[in-house]
């Protein structure tokens, strides 16, 4: 049996950052004295492991005691970087996490650095599952509640905005200048006057251009948007009578306004009298309390480092869970970021058809790639690298950590929206914007994205910065919300999980998040064909 026949059948949930496979508290080492230990050292995630992670920067010739082994680190090892705990040799596998993160490409001595000079992965081609279901033992837990915006069709937003959303990219610049104009309408409970442009919907082919029908569709019935201007040119493939027809589907003609600017002699003087008519509708939404179980949350990690899978990816599993112990919804994405994992997700679907919708899920993925003639594992990114991450099962183990411990309950294609409350994964790539944009369009009201080495972009819905180290957190306080890097100084994962709950409760009930405060708002749709 093949390693990768082996780790398929392999029955493992997800470790839980402090925990051993028994449940009991794994230490997060400190070398210092009892003063100074406000920063700790070093973890071994799993007791399997042959690698440790360094939580600060380790000097060389330092010696440390893990567990069972003495190691005298060899050369410096950077935050978020592994060191060996024992001999290992060329080709043996490097273990993290408790799975195989890459094979090693020459021989390390213990307490050398583990990294991309000398692991190489272990990923390939196409695999074949064996389901193998693992039970879940989360638990309903108390109600909770926010204050939120509940539409005429039974759906609740967390913001009370007017969107303009242009059918075809021809039209983005008279989109802006509206939004510019529209500004003035902003004020009680009207939040924010909002353009998405994009360049699509027009000279485009088959997928892409039902994906981008698909999203200007889903844009439109977001509950998140108290008014909605939707703005055409007139000779566009996805124009506004074939949206209406054949994708829109009911809608509220006193929310949802339609403008061809093709049609009318002064296009910006038309708009405005119809975001006119809609600041009135909209004005007349006021907040009102709502159960959690009505939230659903979107989650994405970018620019990670080698804490991500220890600090911030873990705290927002800890959440999801939480959140789905009071009936609400998490939808986990970035597919390519699964390969290496993937088996950690599938033992959990509910069902062998979710099971099999899971495989595809990654199958697809994986085809879409050499059907491009690229590699699958063409990951991580340079900045990946630099805090740590070596390879993409390194990544992916720690991005899985996200979905928590909830088993699977329902599996999205891109552009559907979420049916089933409970977790869902999501087809849609790895690119920031572009999965973000992803979990909004499936209804996601917020979106989760923690990070390592930080970043300013939005997303549609509010988007909450979660760091993996506390130096990102001071230094770019501007674009981080939450701090998970914590973890390693002086809190528990469920008392973080705990605190990011109260955290989107604020945000869901109006509370602003950095980039909102900044005024972003960015989307981006998926592209995968070609261009007429």
């Amino acid at each position: 049996m093949t390693y990768e026949q082996r780790l398929c059948r392999i029955i493992v949930s997800p470790y839980n950052i402090g925990q051993n496979r028994k449940n009991e508290q794994l230490p997060i080492h400190s070398t210092g004295t009892e003063g100074e230990k406000d920063m700790q050292d070093f973890i071994r995630i799993h007791e399997d492991d042959n690698v440790a992670v360094a939580l600060r920067p380790i000097a060389p010739g330092e010696n440390l005691t893990v567990g069972q082994y003495q190691v005298t680190v060899g050369e410096e090892i950077p935050q978020g970087h592994k060191f060996a705990l024992k001999p290992i040799a060329k080709g043996e596998e490097v273990i993290k996490y408790g799975f195989r993160i890459g094979y090693a490409k020459e021989d390390v001595a213990a307490g050398g650095w583990v990294h991309v000079h000398n692991l190489k992965t272990a990923l390939g081609d196409l695999l074949e599952y064996q389901y193998e279901p693992v039970a879940s033992g989360l638990k309903e837990s108390a109600h909770a509640y926010f204050d939120g915006y509940r539409r005429a069709d039974g759906r609740v937003g967390v913001r009370n905005e007017i969107w303009i959303i242009p059918t075809v990219g021809c039209v983005n610049s008279i989109a802006q200048a509206l939004e510019k104009k529209a500004k003035k309408f902003v004020g009680g409970n009207v939040e924010d006057v909002i353009a998405f442009t994009h360049p699509y919907g027009c000279s485009q082919m088959g997928d892409d251009q039902e994906n981008t029908r698909k999203v200007l569709a889903d844009m439109i019935h977001h509950p998140n948007a108290g008014g909605v201007l939707v703005l055409g040119l007139g000779c566009e493939n996805s124009n506004i009578p074939l949206l209406k027809e054949q994708y829109i589907g009911e809608y509220d003609d006193q929310r949802v306004k339609f403008l061809q600017c093709q049609d009318v002699e002064d296009e910006q003087e038309e708009a405005m009298k119809l975001l006119e008519e809609l600041a009135v509708y909209a004005g007349a939404f006021s907040r009102e309390t709502v159960d959690a179980s009505e939230l659903v949350i979107g989650m994405k990690c970018g620019g990670s480092d080698g804490l991500s899978g220890i600090t911030a990816n873990p705290t927002v599993g800890a959440f999801s869970d939480l959140l789905i112990s009071k009936g609400g919804t998490t939808i986990l994405t970035e597919v390519p970021e699964m390969f290496g994992a993937e088996t950690l997700l599938m033992n959990r679907c509910e069902t062998p058809e979710l099971f099999d919708k899971t495989v595809h899920l990654i199958n697809d993925f994986k085809n879409y790639f050499t059907s491009h003639n690229q590699t699958i594992y063409e990951n991580p990114s340079p900045g990946n690298k630099k805090g740590g991450i070596s390879t993409l099962e390194d990544k992916s183990l720690g991005c899985t950590q996200k979905s928590g411990s909830a088993p699977v309950k329902g599996v999205l294609a891109y552009a559907e929206p979420v049916k089933v409350k409970g977790l869902n994964l999501l087809s849609a790539p790895g690119n920031d914007l572009v999965a973000a944009t992803a979990l909004a369009v499936s209804g996601a009201q917020i979106v989760l994205f923690t990070t390592g080495r930080g970043t300013p972009f939005a997303s549609p819905v509010p988007t909450v910065k979660i760091s993996s180290n506390s130096k990102l957190a001071g230094h770019k306080n501007n674009w981080i919300d939450f701090n998970a890097g914590s973890m390693v100084e002086d809190k528990s994962k469920d008392q973080l999980a705990q605190e990011l709950f109260d955290y989107v409760l604020a945000v869901a009930s109006g509370k602003k998040v950095k980039a909102e405060e900044a005024g972003f708002h960015d989307m981006a749709i998926f592209k995968q064909g070609v261009t007429l």
